[in-house]
Parts: structure tokens; C-alpha cells; sequence
């Protein structure tokens, strides 16, 4: 009987698994599930499953009533145009489904194609971590589940008669034993650091914003799955630059211009202070309209990617948000100047729907 319930729930969820990989992309594209995450889970709505529920016989179909009445009196029915009465259609059956950060890594990088990243640094060792995963009737000693064990006997005793309330000896036999199992898979130990950069000048909306916040959970959500320690840094500027924490980097509503390279120039001292490049995987993450003040400052840009941001990067990926406001000239000059440089992406990202594309753009060279 367990083996069979597991086999239903391995059933169920391969089930689940291919509702939200068909559904994926429709996921991507709406910040409904940054609101669900947890620290290792998140919740994910799967529309159109059918709760498996008892039924019963229609040939034996009876009647329940309440009160006085005679045989043959009809029940009393509502026309439904009551507020909160029953409607005669049927209804949309959403089950909410808690997924894995871990496992949500595994179907994006499938239904995306994503090769894994290769870490580079001192610290590229893999481990074996092995997980309890379930029960099983077979095992080793070392793994007998004692709690298990016990209440499987006094279940067989309780049912064959032989369990004495009054002398409530339990004694195991060989059928009665129950062990735990375990998964061993690898992970990779080696470091990595992620620094996201955003313009928050005035020509960046609400929409532009949002969009940087579902894209950023997303490429968060993949590099975690291919690094155990990875630490994330936060750079919001305007025409000055100042590391935040997350909640404001997502958060912030500026004004005024647009100065990058004051981005940049933190970005560098944030590595230069924290970070040997030898012992970590570096990421670097920057959105903006494509607005910047001056060519002065592009040209300070252009020197600063070639020669302190790049060079040491695993990838530096910038993502051009489309803007009513934002003259999008930026990622035409990095064309122009990095047109060679694979360790430079470039990705525009026009609206929520190119959300998708970008990801695959930014993450598909397995760096």
C-alpha cells in the first residue's frame, strides 16, 4: 500500500510539474509569483486540475430533507439571482502548489535551454549532499525508522487481535520495519556575486521598474541553482549611485539625470574591496533606459567595461528597458564599441513579454 501511494503522488506531481512547464512562460511574464516566494519555496496557482473526491452512486442516489413534510412535497429551490446565490456553471478548480526554488531552477533551465555555468575560482569544488527523501519497507539498519517501525507493528497487532491493552508489549517482526531513504546529487561549492544596477532617474517608470524587478527573480532563481554561497549586491543611481539593500533597490522613486558611469565606478570599488577575483564568480546586472548625460560620460563608461568591469566578470549583462522617456542611445554605443566582447550581453527589453527572450539572451552562454 505505501509503495502504491507513492507511485499516486510521484504521479501527481510529474503532473504538476508539466501544468507549470506548459505554463512557464506565462509565469515569467507576471510578477505574481515574487509575492509567493519563501526562503526555499514558492507557491505556484495550477488552474484546471481535477481534485480527485468520492462520488456517489447514481443508481443509489437518495434524498435528504429537514424538517415536517409529506411525501412527494418539492423542495424549495433559489432562481440564483440572490447576491451569493449558487450559479448553475461550473466553477474553475485552481490548486495552489508549493514548488521548490530549487526544482522552478530546474524546469526554467529546461524549458529555456540553459546550459549549466562552469564556476571558475579556487573555491570550484563539488560536494555530494545526500537528503532524506522518504520510507521505505527495505534498508540498512543504520537507517531503521524507529517511530515507523513502532507504529506499523501496533498496527498489525491491533488488526489481527494479538496487541493486550493490559500487557502492551510491542515486538516488531521483519515485515513491520520501515527505513528512510535518500538522494545524493551534486552541488557546486564555488562562490559567486551578483550586482544588479538600475537607473532610477525620472525617465524610469513604475512599468520599467517592475519589469527589472520580475527579470531580476528570475535570473536570481537560476544562478542559486548553479552556486551554493552567492551574495547579491544592490546599485540604484541617477546622476550619483548608492548601494541599497533590496527592498529599496525595488522600491525607489527618483527624479532628476542620468550619470552611469557613477554606477560603474561603485560597482568597481564594491569588487576591489570585497571580492578576490580569483575565489568568486562575478555577475554583473545593469537595467536602464539608455539615457546617460553627455558623450563625456559614455566615453567614461566605455573605459571603465573595458577595463575594470569586464576583464574580471564572469558576464556583464546589460538590459535596455523601453521608455516613452529614455533616448535608448546606450546600448548602440556598447554595439559599437564591444561588438567582439562575449563576456558582454546586451539584451532590449521592450515590454513584460520580452522578459522571456531576455532571460535567454542574458543567461544562454553557460558563463
Amino acid at each position: 500500500m505505501p509503495h502504491r501511494i507513492e507511485k499516486d503522488r510521484a504521479r501527481f506531481r510529474n503532473i504538476v510539474r508539466g501544468r507549470i512547464k506548459k505554463n512557464l512562460k506565462k509565469y515569467i511574464t507576471q510578477g505574481e509569483l515574487i509575492g509567493r516566494k519563501g526562503k526555499e519555496l514558492v507557491s505556484i496557482p495550477i488552474p484546471h486540475i481535477n481534485i480527485p473526491k468520492f462520488r456517489h452512486d447514481p443508481r443509489q442516489a437518495g434524498g435528504v430533507g429537514q424538517g415536517e413534510g409529506e411525501e412527494g412535497t418539492p423542495i424549495g429551490r433559489a432562481d440564483g439571482t440572490e447576491p451569493g446565490a449558487a450559479g448553475s456553471g461550473p466553477g474553475e478548480h485552481i490548486l495552489e502548489v508549493d514548488v521548490p526554488l530549487d526544482e522552478l531552477a530546474e524546469m526554467l533551465g529546461e524549458e529555456l535551454e540553459l546550459p549549466n555555468i562552469e564556476p571558475k575560482g579556487k573555491k570550484n569544488v563539488v560536494s555530494d549532499k545526500s537528503r532524506y527523501t522518504g520510507i521505505s519497507q527495505t534498508g540498512p539498519e543504520s537507517l531503521r525508522h524507529a517511530k515507523r517501525t513502532f507504529k506499523r507493528a501496533l498496527l498489525r497487532q491491533v488488526a489481527t487481535g494479538t496487541y493486550d491493552p493490559r500487557n502492551p508489549v510491542i515486538i516488531p517482526i521483519r515485515e513491520d520495519r520501515r527505513y528512510r531513504t535518500w538522494k545524493t546529487k551534486q552541488e557546486p561549492e564555488a562562490n559567486a556575486v551578483i550586482v544588479y544596477m538600475m537607473d532610477v532617474s525620472g525617465s524610469m517608470g513604475e512599468e520599467q521598474k517592475e519589469i527589472v524587478r520580475m527579470e531580476s527573480f528570475w535570473i536570481d532563481t537560476w544562478l542559486r541553482r548553479q552556486y551554493k554561497n552567492i551574495e547579491t549586491r544592490y546599485i540604484i543611481h541617477d546622476a550619483v549611485a548608492r548601494e541599497v539593500d533590496q527592498e529599496t533597490f525595488y522600491h525607489t522613486r527618483e527624479s532628476g539625470g542620468t550619470v552611469i558611469s557613477s554606477a560603474y565606478k561603485l560597482a568597481k570599488q564594491i569588487l576591489d574591496q570585497d571580492y578576490a577575483v580569483a575565489d568568486w564568480n562575478i555577475y554583473f546586472f545593469h537595467f536602464s533606459d539608455g539615457d546617460n548625460w553627455g558623450e563625456v560620460d559614455t566615453d567614461e563608461c566605455l573605459k571603465l567595461l573595458r577595463n575594470d568591469l569586464i576583464p574580471p566578470a564572469n558576464l556583464f549583462c546589460y538590459g535596455q528597458v523601453e521608455s516613452p522617456y529614455g533616448s535608448g542611445q546606450f546600448i548602440r554605443d556598447l554595439r559599437e564599441h564591444f561588438n567582439e566582447e562575449e563576456k558582454l550581453v546586451l539584451s532590449e527589453i521592450a515590454d513584460k513579454e520580452a522578459i522571456y527572450q531576455s532571460i535567454k539572451e542574458f543567461l544562454g552562454k553557460g558563463r
